[in-house]
């Protein structure tokens, strides 16, 4: 029974911690793009289209030096 008044108060901490991280990490926007990585890796990075797609949701425009 004793043990129980230091598991809970570390459980609840430990809960704590977690929602902590989890809210950190949603502010950080590590889930900002689920899909992007997932689907670049069936394209070739050397294709001028792929890589014209890539910049145009990054926001870039396509500088002439890089065709």
């Amino acid at each position: 029974m004793p043990a129980l008044y230091i598991m809970i108060p570390a459980a609840l901490l430990l809960v704590g911690v977690a929602i902590y991280i989890f809210f950190w990490a949603v502010d950080s926007g590590q889930y900002d793009d689920m899909e992007g990585p997932a689907h670049s890796i069936l394209f070739d990075e050397q294709d001028p289209k792929h890589q014209a797609a890539v910049d145009e949701v990054a926001g870039r425009k396509k500088d002439e030096s890089d065709v």
